[in-house]
């Protein structure tokens, strides 16, 4: 009986912080969404949101609850992603089908940690950079037990003013880490 009140404070311990860091990911999320859009809004410029609103979770889709808001034209690879928004794209973010300078600010949602590693998400930056006048990363928190647990992590990536960090996971024996500038405030 000790070992199961223990095991039941533990879980809820375990969850409490586990919903803490939830709401905080989802407060930054809203947060930096917010500024790409005010940003592109200053430009009078289109905003692009990369990482669909409906991100790959049909719940999401059954619930009417989007990850993050809409932008002017939103791009993701998956279809199911951006399912309903008139104005969005298929296409690879490390191949964005937009000339130079087309938005005022791009929003790239939990997006760059699923590309497989440091250099193609350098090249997505790099397209991102290409196509907008300034750059919002939003990513899963490191103090996330599920985005440790995602099959489909394979970077841990965070931003820091116009410094994006970049750094890979797994024990592929290159577990470096890097920085990317972007362009914005």
């Amino acid at each position: 009986m000790k070992y199961l009140i223990w095991f039941i404070v533990l879980g809820i311990s375990v969850g409490s912080w586990q919903l803490a860091v939830w709401v905080a990911e989802v407060h930054r999320k809203k947060e930096k969404y917010d500024k790409a859009r005010a940003y592109a809004n200053e430009r009078t410029k289109p905003l692009l949101v990369c990482g669909g609103p409906w991100g790959n979770q049909r719940v999401r889709h059954l619930l009417n609850m989007p990850a993050h808001g809409n932008g002017d034209i939103c791009l993701d690879i998956d279809r199911n992603a951006l399912d309903g928004n008139p104005n969005s794209v298929i296409a690879d973010v490390t191949k964005i089908p937009f000339s130079d300078d087309s938005f005022g600010a791009v929003f790239a949602s939990h997006l760059l940690e699923h590309l497989s590693n440091i250099d193609e998400a350098k090249q997505a930056l790099s397209e991102l950079n290409r196509t907008a006048e300034a750059v919002f990363i939003a990513s899963p928190s490191r103090q996330s037990i599920a985005a440790w647990l995602h099959p489909n992590h394979h970077l841990w990536v965070w931003q820091e003013g116009k410094t994006v960090h970049l750094k890979q996971r797994g024990n592929s024996g290159n577990n470096y880490e890097e920085e990317y500038t972007v362009k914005g405030k």
